[in-house]
């Protein structure tokens, strides 16, 4: 069942929780929804289940109008951070009880609590109750509870964020095997972008209310749209320059423009650069590169952390060499160096 988002708004008093959003969910895909706290995410997934009411907009499941449906006619189930379980009953009940509520006989009910028992790999803990199980085996029943009766969407908030690092890992590759097997429409809300890259097929970033981005995890992390999804998926250097003859100079150093890239000549803009992507060299090469002294050096692990300071303004930046291009480099402290800016994406100033 495919979900469309139509320009959702939602105000909380004088707050805006979601302006004018509009977004569309394919058939069996699992989508993140991505972002700080505060960026409409968690609002948007709940007027998606009906728990929320949109201040104008429409929702559709397929072709089919839901907006003013109520949250028990949406066939959506729904996945807490805090799994919302009933204390006194047994992990069989937690997960049957949406059933009972429905009257499904209850030779029905205690075969399909088998099914999903299997599916979220519980067997055997039927009679115990949610005090005797683990963080990551709780959420696997509140998991089995909402996928009970069968939804046409299955919505998660922060699934795993009550959960310590290690069983955050296990569930996230837990959860993309599950979502193989059952193929629901999922939505589910982070603000990791670990969790996000690892589980989705495709990642919406939110920020202040709005969508900034919309696509897979690895367009979403190459191609950043705006840079705020460029700081907010992980270290990036800035380097602030001028358009000069249709390239960005900075430094003595000129970039050619992204393709579809128009900035107006002498405009100032900024480049935006992983530190994986700055590239050194001991001795200044043909092309100019941005000289560059070295700061520090940190070289634990599999990737070498290089800190730089401009030679000619003093601002710094990093750069993330892998062993292989360390060799031939003189990367001591006070050391000079020449570094070039690769896969740069360029924006103008006001857009930082």
């Amino acid at each position: 069942m495919s979900i469309q988002v139509q320009n959702v708004s939602k105000r909380f008093g004088g707050f805006v929780a979601l302006d004018d959003v509009s977004l569309e969910v394919p058939d069996g895909s699992l989508l993140s929804l991505l972002g700080p706290s505060g960026s409409g995410k968690t609002t948007l997934l709940r007027i998606i289940a009906g728990l929320e009411v949109a201040d104008q907009g429409r929702i559709l499941h397929g072709t089919e109008d839901i907006t003013d449906h109520a949250a028990c006619d949406r066939q959506v189930g729904f996945v807490f951070q805090h799994y919302a379980l009933f204390r006194h009953m047994t992990v069989a009940e937690n997960v049957g009880y949406g059933l009972r509520v429905r009257g499904r006989p209850k030779s029905r009910i205690a075969e399909r609590v088998r099914e999903l028992l299997a599916l979220v790999r519980l067997e055997g803990l039927d009679d115990r109750y949610p005090s005797q199980l683990s963080g990551g085996q709780r959420q696997r029943v509140a998991l089995a509870r909402a996928l009970a009766a069968e939804p046409r969407v299955l919505l998660l908030d922060e699934p795993f964020g009550a959960l310590d690092a290690n069983v955050r890992h296990e569930l996230r590759e837990w959860l993309r095997r599950l979502h193989e097997e059952i193929h629901v429409t999922s939505i589910f809300v982070t603000h990791d972008q670990e969790e996000a890259f690892e589980v989705a097929d495709r990642v919406v970033v939110m920020n202040n209310a709005r969508i900034e981005q919309v696509g897979t995890p690895d367009e979403v992390y190459d191609q950043p749209a705006s840079p705020f999804v460029y700081h907010f998926l992980g270290k990036v250097n800035k380097f602030a320059g001028r358009i000069v003859r249709g390239r960005f100079r900075v430094g003595a150093t000129e970039l050619a423009l992204p393709s579809g890239t128009q900035l107006p000549e002498a405009s100032v803009a900024t480049a935006y650069v992983r530190p994986h992507e700055v590239k050194l060299q001991s001795d200044q090469p043909g092309s100019a590169g941005l000289g560059a002294v070295v700061r520090h050096v940190n070289s634990a692990g599999p990737v070498v952390h290089v800190s730089l300071e401009r030679s000619d303004d003093g601002s710094p930046f990093l750069a993330l060499l892998t062993k292989e291009e360390c060799r031939g480099l003189t990367l001591r402290p006070s050391s000079l160096v020449y570094a070039f800016l690769k896969n740069a994406r360029i924006f103008p100033e006001e857009a930082g």
